[in-house]
Protein backbone atom coordinates (compact mmCIF):
# COMPACT_ATOMS: atom_id res chain seq x y z
CA UNK A 1 0.00 0.00 0.00
CA UNK A 2 3.12 2.49 0.91
CA UNK A 3 4.09 1.70 -2.70
CA UNK A 4 1.09 2.41 -4.31
CA UNK A 5 0.79 5.83 -2.21
CA UNK A 6 4.40 6.62 -3.54
CA UNK A 7 3.47 6.56 -6.84
CA UNK A 8 0.39 8.80 -6.30
CA UNK A 9 2.60 11.39 -5.22
CA UNK A 10 4.83 11.17 -7.97
CA UNK A 11 1.93 11.37 -10.42
CA UNK A 12 1.80 15.00 -9.88
CA UNK A 13 5.03 15.61 -8.35
CA UNK A 14 7.15 14.18 -11.06
CA UNK A 15 5.70 16.44 -13.79
CA UNK A 16 4.45 19.60 -11.91
CA UNK A 17 5.28 22.25 -9.00
CA UNK A 18 3.95 21.53 -5.81
CA UNK A 19 1.88 24.74 -6.12
CA UNK A 20 -0.74 22.91 -8.60
CA UNK A 21 -2.48 20.97 -5.75
CA UNK A 22 -3.42 24.24 -4.36
CA UNK A 23 -4.13 25.73 -7.20
CA UNK A 24 -6.32 23.04 -8.85
CA UNK A 25 -7.93 23.24 -5.04
CA UNK A 26 -8.55 27.20 -6.27
CA UNK A 27 -11.09 26.25 -8.64
CA UNK A 28 -14.95 26.15 -7.87
CA UNK A 29 -15.55 22.92 -10.05
CA UNK A 30 -16.41 19.21 -8.68
CA UNK A 31 -13.78 17.12 -10.95
CA UNK A 32 -11.28 13.90 -10.08
CA UNK A 33 -8.00 13.68 -11.97
CA UNK A 34 -6.78 9.56 -12.77
CA UNK A 35 -3.55 8.28 -13.83
CA UNK A 36 -3.80 5.17 -16.30
CA UNK A 37 -0.13 4.25 -15.54
CA UNK A 38 -0.66 3.23 -11.92
CA UNK A 39 -2.45 -0.69 -11.11
CA UNK A 40 -5.73 -0.26 -10.94
CA UNK A 41 -6.34 3.56 -12.30
CA UNK A 42 -6.61 5.14 -9.27
CA UNK A 43 -8.11 8.83 -8.52
CA UNK A 44 -4.99 10.78 -7.38
CA UNK A 45 -6.43 13.87 -6.93
CA UNK A 46 -9.98 14.99 -6.17
CA UNK A 47 -11.23 18.58 -5.48
CA UNK A 48 -12.98 20.39 -2.53
CA UNK A 49 -16.05 20.71 -4.41
CA UNK A 50 -16.13 16.90 -5.53
CA UNK A 51 -15.44 16.09 -2.09
CA UNK A 52 -18.12 18.53 -0.51
CA UNK A 53 -20.60 17.42 -2.94
CA UNK A 54 -19.83 13.67 -2.73
CA UNK A 55 -19.58 13.35 1.03
CA UNK A 56 -16.02 11.78 0.63
CA UNK A 57 -13.01 12.25 2.52
CA UNK A 58 -9.69 12.68 0.55
CA UNK A 59 -8.31 10.20 2.13
CA UNK A 60 -11.45 7.53 1.29
CA UNK A 61 -10.96 8.44 -2.43
CA UNK A 62 -7.40 8.72 -3.12
CA UNK A 63 -6.16 5.76 -4.71
CA UNK A 64 -9.22 3.99 -5.03
CA UNK A 65 -10.51 3.34 -8.55
CA UNK A 66 -14.39 5.17 -9.56
CA UNK A 67 -15.97 2.51 -9.42
CA UNK A 68 -16.45 3.02 -5.44
CA UNK A 69 -19.41 5.48 -7.28
CA UNK A 70 -21.50 3.44 -8.85
CA UNK A 71 -24.59 1.44 -7.19
CA UNK A 72 -27.26 -0.78 -8.46
CA UNK A 73 -29.13 1.96 -10.46
CA UNK A 74 -26.05 2.97 -12.12
CA UNK A 75 -26.90 2.69 -15.84
CA UNK A 76 -24.11 -0.10 -16.94
CA UNK A 77 -24.36 1.66 -20.97
CA UNK A 78 -23.41 3.92 -19.65
CA UNK A 79 -20.57 2.96 -17.89
CA UNK A 80 -19.55 0.65 -20.83
CA UNK A 81 -19.65 3.39 -22.98
CA UNK A 82 -17.37 5.48 -20.65
CA UNK A 83 -15.03 2.10 -20.60
CA UNK A 84 -14.70 2.26 -24.37
CA UNK A 85 -14.00 6.18 -24.51
CA UNK A 86 -10.63 5.23 -21.78
CA UNK A 87 -9.84 2.55 -23.91
CA UNK A 88 -9.67 4.56 -27.05
CA UNK A 89 -8.42 7.36 -25.29
CA UNK A 90 -11.05 9.84 -26.47
CA UNK A 91 -13.04 12.51 -24.15
CA UNK A 92 -16.71 12.06 -23.64
CA UNK A 93 -20.00 13.23 -22.26
CA UNK A 94 -22.85 11.37 -20.56
CA UNK A 95 -25.80 12.30 -18.04
CA UNK A 96 -24.80 9.21 -15.52
CA UNK A 97 -26.46 8.36 -11.80
CA UNK A 98 -23.81 7.88 -9.31
CA UNK A 99 -24.19 7.65 -5.61
CA UNK A 100 -22.62 9.21 -2.31
CA UNK A 101 -21.13 8.24 0.84
CA UNK A 102 -24.61 8.14 2.67
CA UNK A 103 -26.14 5.87 -0.39
CA UNK A 104 -27.76 8.46 -2.54
CA UNK A 105 -28.46 8.43 -5.60
CA UNK A 106 -27.94 11.56 -7.92
CA UNK A 107 -27.77 12.77 -11.58
CA UNK A 108 -24.97 14.16 -12.94
CA UNK A 109 -23.25 15.45 -16.12
CA UNK A 110 -19.82 13.33 -16.40
CA UNK A 111 -17.35 15.34 -18.85
CA UNK A 112 -13.84 13.29 -19.56
CA UNK A 113 -11.32 14.83 -21.19
CA UNK A 114 -7.32 13.76 -21.31
CA UNK A 115 -4.29 15.02 -20.54
CA UNK A 116 -0.81 14.38 -22.75
CA UNK A 117 2.39 14.15 -22.42
CA UNK A 118 4.31 16.64 -24.65
CA UNK A 119 7.50 15.15 -24.72
CA UNK A 120 5.96 11.25 -26.06
CA UNK A 121 2.01 12.10 -26.79
CA UNK A 122 1.23 9.73 -24.04
CA UNK A 123 -1.95 9.76 -21.71
CA UNK A 124 -0.43 10.99 -18.83
CA UNK A 125 -4.19 11.81 -16.50
CA UNK A 126 -7.69 11.39 -17.25
CA UNK A 127 -9.69 14.80 -16.11
CA UNK A 128 -13.51 13.94 -15.37
CA UNK A 129 -16.01 16.95 -14.33
CA UNK A 130 -19.02 16.47 -12.80
CA UNK A 131 -21.43 18.89 -12.94
CA UNK A 132 -24.93 18.45 -11.23
CA UNK A 133 -28.16 18.15 -13.38
CA UNK A 134 -31.40 19.85 -12.03
CA UNK A 135 -34.34 17.67 -12.03
CA UNK A 136 -36.66 19.35 -14.69
CA UNK A 137 -39.15 16.38 -13.72
CA UNK A 138 -39.10 16.89 -9.99
CA UNK A 139 -39.52 20.83 -10.34
CA UNK A 140 -42.60 20.07 -12.49
CA UNK A 141 -44.17 18.00 -10.33
CA UNK A 142 -43.37 20.20 -7.56
CA UNK A 143 -44.81 23.30 -9.20
CA UNK A 144 -41.22 24.68 -9.41
CA UNK A 145 -39.50 26.39 -12.12
CA UNK A 146 -35.90 26.56 -13.19
CA UNK A 147 -34.26 29.28 -15.09
CA UNK A 148 -30.86 29.02 -17.10
CA UNK A 149 -29.45 31.79 -14.83
CA UNK A 150 -29.20 28.86 -11.96
CA UNK A 151 -32.15 29.55 -10.25
CA UNK A 152 -32.62 26.10 -9.64
CA UNK A 153 -29.36 25.85 -7.26
CA UNK A 154 -31.37 25.66 -4.32
CA UNK A 155 -32.54 22.14 -5.02
CA UNK A 156 -29.97 20.04 -3.34
CA UNK A 157 -31.54 16.34 -4.29
CA UNK A 158 -28.73 16.72 -6.85
CA UNK A 159 -25.32 16.02 -6.46
CA UNK A 160 -21.68 15.63 -7.40
CA UNK A 161 -20.35 12.75 -7.91
CA UNK A 162 -17.52 10.18 -10.29
CA UNK A 163 -17.14 7.64 -12.56
CA UNK A 164 -13.97 6.35 -13.38
CA UNK A 165 -13.62 2.06 -14.04
CA UNK A 166 -10.34 0.38 -14.75
CA UNK A 167 -10.42 -0.66 -17.91
CA UNK A 168 -9.02 -3.86 -19.31
CA UNK A 169 -8.91 -4.71 -22.67
CA UNK A 170 -12.41 -5.22 -23.20
CA UNK A 171 -13.55 -6.77 -26.80
CA UNK A 172 -16.37 -5.69 -28.74
CA UNK A 173 -17.98 -8.70 -27.67
CA UNK A 174 -18.12 -7.93 -23.90
CA UNK A 175 -19.92 -4.83 -25.07
CA UNK A 176 -22.91 -5.96 -27.13
CA UNK A 177 -23.15 -8.70 -23.52
CA UNK A 178 -23.59 -6.08 -21.35
CA UNK A 179 -25.43 -4.04 -23.76
CA UNK A 180 -27.81 -7.44 -24.34
CA UNK A 181 -28.05 -7.53 -20.40
CA UNK A 182 -29.42 -3.72 -20.35
CA UNK A 183 -32.61 -4.31 -23.17
CA UNK A 184 -34.38 -6.65 -20.90
CA UNK A 185 -35.93 -3.70 -19.16
CA UNK A 186 -34.35 -4.05 -15.39
CA UNK A 187 -32.39 -1.37 -15.75
CA UNK A 188 -33.56 2.20 -14.77
CA UNK A 189 -36.79 3.09 -15.88
CA UNK A 190 -37.15 5.84 -18.47
CA UNK A 191 -39.02 8.13 -16.46
CA UNK A 192 -36.18 7.90 -13.70
CA UNK A 193 -33.56 9.40 -16.42
CA UNK A 194 -32.13 12.93 -16.43
CA UNK A 195 -30.53 15.06 -19.17
CA UNK A 196 -28.38 18.02 -18.60
CA UNK A 197 -29.42 21.71 -19.88
CA UNK A 198 -27.06 23.70 -22.40
CA UNK A 199 -25.79 25.61 -19.28
CA UNK A 200 -24.53 22.47 -17.42
CA UNK A 201 -22.70 21.34 -20.46
CA UNK A 202 -20.95 24.67 -20.74
CA UNK A 203 -20.14 24.54 -17.76
CA UNK A 204 -18.50 21.40 -17.66
CA UNK A 205 -16.89 22.63 -20.92
CA UNK A 206 -15.16 25.97 -19.10
CA UNK A 207 -14.43 23.54 -15.73
CA UNK A 208 -12.14 21.32 -18.22
CA UNK A 209 -10.89 24.21 -19.69
CA UNK A 210 -9.86 25.96 -16.61
CA UNK A 211 -8.44 22.33 -15.06
CA UNK A 212 -6.38 22.22 -18.37
CA UNK A 213 -4.84 25.48 -18.10
CA UNK A 214 -3.44 25.14 -14.54
CA UNK A 215 -1.97 21.63 -15.93
CA UNK A 216 -0.16 23.08 -18.26
CA UNK A 217 1.07 26.36 -16.23
CA UNK A 218 2.58 24.20 -13.45
CA UNK A 219 3.79 21.89 -16.03
CA UNK A 220 5.86 24.23 -17.63
CA UNK A 221 7.75 25.13 -14.67
CA UNK A 222 8.95 21.67 -14.53
CA UNK A 223 9.98 21.62 -18.17
CA UNK A 224 7.77 18.64 -18.40
CA UNK A 225 4.87 19.83 -20.49
CA UNK A 226 1.66 18.52 -21.04
CA UNK A 227 -1.49 19.84 -23.10
CA UNK A 228 -4.78 18.78 -23.85
CA UNK A 229 -4.12 16.96 -27.63
CA UNK A 230 -1.74 14.50 -28.08
CA UNK A 231 0.95 16.77 -29.69
CA UNK A 232 4.21 13.92 -29.84
CA UNK A 233 7.03 14.40 -31.44
CA UNK A 234 7.83 12.55 -34.78
CA UNK A 235 9.74 9.18 -34.04
CA UNK A 236 8.70 9.39 -30.64
CA UNK A 237 6.94 6.08 -29.00
CA UNK A 238 4.21 5.64 -26.50
CA UNK A 239 1.61 3.09 -25.50
CA UNK A 240 -2.27 3.34 -25.01
CA UNK A 241 -3.34 4.05 -21.03
CA UNK A 242 -5.51 1.51 -21.57
CA UNK A 243 -2.42 -1.11 -22.71
CA UNK A 244 -1.17 0.36 -19.35
CA UNK A 245 -3.91 -0.67 -17.22
CA UNK A 246 -3.29 -3.83 -18.50
CA UNK A 247 -0.31 -4.55 -17.72
CA UNK A 248 -0.12 -2.97 -14.40
CA UNK A 249 -2.10 -5.99 -13.14
CA UNK A 250 0.80 -7.74 -13.94
CA UNK A 251 2.78 -8.15 -10.50
CA UNK A 252 6.22 -9.45 -12.04
CA UNK A 253 9.35 -7.13 -12.66
CA UNK A 254 9.65 -6.11 -16.10
CA UNK A 255 9.71 -3.90 -19.33
CA UNK A 256 8.34 -3.26 -22.79
CA UNK A 257 10.56 -2.22 -25.24
CA UNK A 258 9.74 -1.06 -28.41
CA UNK A 259 12.30 -2.38 -31.41
CA UNK A 260 10.94 0.36 -34.07
CA UNK A 261 12.44 3.33 -32.11
CA UNK A 262 16.02 4.59 -32.49
CA UNK A 263 17.84 2.60 -29.72
CA UNK A 264 15.46 0.35 -28.82
CA UNK A 265 13.96 2.49 -25.78
CA UNK A 266 11.74 0.93 -22.92
CA UNK A 267 8.30 1.93 -23.58
CA UNK A 268 7.01 0.43 -19.90
CA UNK A 269 7.92 -0.24 -16.78
CA UNK A 270 6.56 -1.70 -14.19
CA UNK A 271 6.11 -0.99 -10.60
CA UNK A 272 7.97 -4.24 -9.23
CA UNK A 273 10.72 -3.52 -11.59
CA UNK A 274 11.07 0.39 -10.32
CA UNK A 275 11.40 -1.02 -6.82
CA UNK A 276 13.85 -3.92 -8.17
CA UNK A 277 16.15 -1.13 -9.40
CA UNK A 278 15.39 1.77 -7.50
CA UNK A 279 14.84 3.91 -10.30
CA UNK A 280 11.77 6.64 -10.58
CA UNK A 281 9.50 5.96 -14.03
CA UNK A 282 10.18 8.78 -15.23
CA UNK A 283 14.16 8.19 -15.51
CA UNK A 284 13.58 4.52 -17.08
CA UNK A 285 11.02 5.18 -19.97
CA UNK A 286 12.41 6.16 -23.28
CA UNK A 287 15.75 4.71 -22.18
CA UNK A 288 17.72 1.63 -23.17
CA UNK A 289 17.93 -0.67 -20.97
CA UNK A 290 21.69 -0.32 -20.84
CA UNK A 291 21.62 2.07 -18.06
CA UNK A 292 21.57 -1.13 -16.03
CA UNK A 293 25.09 -2.80 -16.94
CA UNK A 294 28.13 -1.62 -15.69
CA UNK A 295 32.03 -2.39 -15.34
CA UNK A 296 31.57 -6.07 -14.43
CA UNK A 297 28.62 -6.67 -16.72
CA UNK A 298 29.50 -9.62 -19.07
CA UNK A 299 30.42 -8.07 -22.55
CA UNK A 300 29.60 -12.11 -23.81
CA UNK A 301 26.26 -11.93 -21.96
CA UNK A 302 24.97 -8.93 -23.59
CA UNK A 303 25.98 -10.20 -27.01
CA UNK A 304 23.57 -13.08 -26.49
CA UNK A 305 20.87 -10.94 -25.44
CA UNK A 306 21.70 -9.14 -28.89
CA UNK A 307 21.35 -11.98 -30.91
CA UNK A 308 18.32 -13.23 -29.65
CA UNK A 309 16.67 -9.71 -30.55
CA UNK A 310 18.10 -9.43 -33.84
CA UNK A 311 16.77 -13.10 -34.65
CA UNK A 312 13.55 -12.99 -32.57
CA UNK A 313 14.21 -15.74 -30.36
CA UNK A 314 12.99 -15.48 -26.18
CA UNK A 315 16.57 -16.19 -24.32
CA UNK A 316 16.99 -16.42 -20.68
CA UNK A 317 20.37 -14.92 -19.34
CA UNK A 318 22.08 -14.51 -15.65
CA UNK A 319 23.38 -10.99 -15.79
CA UNK A 320 25.26 -8.87 -13.36
CA UNK A 321 22.91 -5.56 -13.49
CA UNK A 322 23.64 -2.72 -11.48
CA UNK A 323 20.36 -0.45 -9.41
CA UNK A 324 20.30 3.16 -9.03
CA UNK A 325 22.34 3.35 -5.81
CA UNK A 326 25.18 1.16 -7.65
CA UNK A 327 24.21 -1.52 -5.58
CA UNK A 328 25.06 -4.95 -7.85
CA UNK A 329 22.50 -8.00 -7.99
CA UNK A 330 22.42 -10.87 -10.50
CA UNK A 331 19.19 -10.05 -12.75
CA UNK A 332 18.04 -14.09 -13.98
CA UNK A 333 16.18 -12.24 -17.12
CA UNK A 334 14.04 -13.53 -19.50
CA UNK A 335 13.64 -11.92 -22.80
CA UNK A 336 10.62 -12.91 -25.28
CA UNK A 337 9.20 -11.42 -28.58
CA UNK A 338 6.01 -9.67 -28.12
CA UNK A 339 3.76 -10.02 -31.54
CA UNK A 340 0.16 -8.35 -32.12
CA UNK A 341 -2.90 -9.45 -33.36
CA UNK A 342 -1.45 -9.85 -37.25
CA UNK A 343 1.68 -11.63 -36.02
CA UNK A 344 4.25 -8.99 -36.35
CA UNK A 345 6.86 -8.03 -33.40
CA UNK A 346 5.03 -5.27 -31.72
CA UNK A 347 7.55 -5.07 -28.51
CA UNK A 348 10.14 -7.02 -26.53
CA UNK A 349 9.27 -8.01 -23.02
CA UNK A 350 12.04 -8.54 -20.21
CA UNK A 351 11.44 -10.14 -17.00
CA UNK A 352 13.96 -9.32 -14.04
CA UNK A 353 14.35 -11.25 -11.08
CA UNK A 354 16.71 -11.30 -8.83
CA UNK A 355 18.73 -14.65 -8.21
CA UNK A 356 17.78 -14.58 -4.61
CA UNK A 357 14.29 -15.17 -5.85
CA UNK A 358 15.22 -18.76 -7.32
CA UNK A 359 13.13 -20.75 -5.61
CA UNK A 360 9.44 -21.18 -6.36
CA UNK A 361 6.91 -18.87 -4.87
CA UNK A 362 4.07 -18.87 -2.35
CA UNK A 363 1.82 -20.37 -5.20
CA UNK A 364 4.46 -23.28 -6.03
CA UNK A 365 5.62 -21.58 -8.96
CA UNK A 366 8.85 -22.28 -10.04
CA UNK A 367 11.14 -19.15 -11.17
CA UNK A 368 10.57 -20.46 -15.10
CA UNK A 369 6.51 -20.64 -14.64
CA UNK A 370 6.46 -17.34 -13.32
CA UNK A 371 8.53 -16.12 -16.23
CA UNK A 372 6.62 -17.69 -18.67
CA UNK A 373 3.11 -16.11 -16.90
CA UNK A 374 4.63 -13.06 -17.08
CA UNK A 375 5.12 -12.68 -20.32
CA UNK A 376 1.82 -15.22 -21.38
CA UNK A 377 -0.16 -12.26 -19.40
CA UNK A 378 1.86 -9.40 -21.61
CA UNK A 379 0.85 -11.40 -24.85
CA UNK A 380 -2.28 -11.28 -24.22
CA UNK A 381 -2.56 -7.49 -23.03
CA UNK A 382 -1.10 -6.35 -26.42
CA UNK A 383 -2.75 -9.07 -28.77
CA UNK A 384 -6.14 -8.41 -27.04
CA UNK A 385 -5.58 -4.60 -27.64
CA UNK A 386 -4.68 -4.59 -31.60
CA UNK A 387 -7.62 -6.15 -31.87
CA UNK A 388 -9.80 -3.64 -30.76
CA UNK A 389 -9.38 -0.05 -31.59
CA UNK A 390 -5.98 2.22 -31.35
CA UNK A 391 -5.92 4.85 -29.34
CA UNK A 392 -7.27 8.23 -30.68
CA UNK A 393 -4.17 10.55 -32.90
CA UNK A 394 -6.10 13.46 -32.61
Amino acid sequence: MDSQLGLIEQSFNNRYTLWVHEALDELPDSFTITDPSISGHPIVFASRGFLKMSGFSRAEIIGRNGRMFQGPRTNRRTIMEIREAIREERPIEVNLLNYKKDGTPFWMLFKMSLVFGKEDGRATHFVAVQVPIVSRKHMRNSGMSYSEDGGGSRLREIVFGSCRREVCSDSLLDLDRVLALDSDDTGLEIEDSCEASDLEKRKAATAIDNILSVLTHYSQLTGRLVCGKRCSLPGMGFISSSLYISLGRIKQSFVLIDPHLPDMPMVYASDAFLKLTGYDRNEVVGQNCRFLNGVDTDTTVLYQIKESIRTEQACTVRILNYRKDKSSFWNLLHISPIRNASGKIAYFAAVHTEEGCRNQDRHGLSLEMRQLSAIGAIKVAVRSLSMGAGPSKS
